[in-house]
């Protein structure tokens, strides 16, 4: 463009001279050919975003890190000037964001589309915009620029890692067979059905058994013998360590044939905790478990247990959001919720805490009996304080479930590997149903 000026510029300051001291014929036709060029270009330019219409769109708001995320644009110039040159900006704050392009000879009527596809690499909320539409004249003597605002919001939900296997408490009878007697809330176990009562939830409604009836008539459940799984994850500030990456940041150069690439997670105990959270509960939730999440960072967070779809896609967004703060650390947090968690639950503590006081929260569990299962992440290894090795070997000499984590673990391989180890009488596994 700035070469474009200067030329311009040179052919009008030539046609103005030449025409001022020759008074040739050929001068005044440069003068005025400089003078309209500069004009019918600013014009141009001027007019030629006033009909360029650009819209995103795509299947769904929601994905995981390490997933693609796919979106469609489509351009459409509905002005009756073509477009030479259209320059599409995405400033999004996703990061590694595709989509901004270069389109030429856009003409009237016409529409362009195209997919754009990004690798997630970072959890949290991102707005799908602005866009910056940038239009330039043929001759490249000035450009115009519009933005469009965001229109939606894209939530990266933390990243899921395949668990074959972890251990979990027992049922509340031997055997695990159901208890006969009336649930509140939904359970896997359906028990019969009565006829409705205000109040109820229209999910509970049997809408085969009421247009046999001709009445509404709802399902009731028994009580779930299985113990509910809760877990508890530590995001206080103090306790939270995290190593300087070296390493380049993750990049996706689209040239895998299809392959997806593997991602490493930021060197982070927060991160590494949350990962391990949304993996646990994707787990145990496909094991048909009632499993709830506990938590503290920069907000309190305390998530009833539930066994439903529904349930797991609550945690996860509650994960997705998770900072850390200066809020209660894991053994305050344990202490003020231990006393509402039903007896013979399941206990998991996520944290990189090293304190000594964790053993008498431990014990508080167990004396409520409840059965504490510690994930224990190495915060030496992450660049923080010593002291995970001694921790966990005082946990296993205390018959405690142990799993120490650290930076750079495959996370799949750790927490499945931890399952098979802690194999005991008192644990039941449940692992991932065959698929023949």
């Amino acid at each position: 463009m700035k070469r474009s000026r200067i030329f311009i510029l040179l052919l009008f300051l030539l046609g103005l001279v030449g025409a001022w001291t020759t008074n040739a014929p050929i001068y005044l036709r440069l003068l005025y050919l400089s003078i309209l060029s500069g004009v019918a270009s600013w014009l141009w330019v001027q007019f030629s975003l006033t009909g360029i219409r650009l819209s995103r769109h795509s299947r769904s708001l929601r994905a995981n890190v390490g997933d693609f995320y796919d979106e469609y644009y489509a351009v459409e110039n509905v002005n009756r000037i073509p477009c030479p040159w259209l320059e599409i900006h995405n400033e999004t704050d996703l990061p590694g964001a595709a989509g901004s392009r270069v389109l030429v000879n856009i003409g009237k009527g016409e529409k362009r589309t195209y997919n754009a596809r990004t690798w997630l690499v970072q959890r949290g909320a991102f707005p799908l915009g602005p866009t910056t539409l940038t239009s330039r004249d043929p001759l490249g003597l000035f450009q115009k620029n519009t933005q469009v605002p965001a229109s939606s919001e894209l939530i990266v939900l933390p990243m899921l890692v395949d668990i074959e296997s972890f251990p979990a408490p027992p049922g509340l009878l031997p055997g695990g067979k159901v208890l006969r007697r009336k649930s509140i809330g939904v359970t896997p176990h359906a028990a019969g059905v009565r006829e409705y009562a205000p109040g109820d939830a229209l999910r509970r409604i049997h809408w085969a058994t009421s247009a046999r009836r001709q009445q509404l008539m709802v399902k009731e459940f028994d009580q779930d013998p299985q113990a509910e799984v809760w877990i508890f994850l530590d995001a206080q500030e103090e306790a939270q360590a995290t190593r300087a990456d070296d390493g380049l940041a993750p990049h996706w150069d689209g040239w895998t044939l299809g392959k997806r690439p593997e991602l490493q997670l930021p060197p982070s105990t927060l991160e590494y905790g949350v990962t391990i959270a949304a993996s646990l509960v994707h787990y145990f939730i496909r094991a048909r478990r009632s499993i709830g999440l506990v938590a503290a960072g920069q907000s309190n967070i305390a998530i009833p247990a539930d066994y439903s779809t529904r349930q797991e896609e609550k945690i996860l967004e509650t994960l997705a959001f998770v900072k850390a703060g200066t809020n209660l650390s894991i053994e305050s947090l344990v202490r003020a919720q231990a006393a509402q968690l039903p007896s013979g639950s399941s206990a998991m503590l996520i944290t990189p805490s090293v304190h000594p006081e964790l053993m008498i929260t431990i014990d508080e569990l167990q004396r409520r009996n409840l059965h504490p299962t510690v994930v224990l992440l190495d915060a030496e290894s992450f660049g923080g304080a010593a002291g995970s090795a001694t921790l966990e070997e005082t946990l296993k000499n205390a018959n405690i479930s142990v799993c120490r984590v650290t930076c750079g673990a495959d996370l799949s391989t750790a927490l499945t590997n931890f399952s098979t180890a802690t194999f005991t009488k008192e644990s039941y596994l449940w692992r991932k149903p065959s698929t023949l």
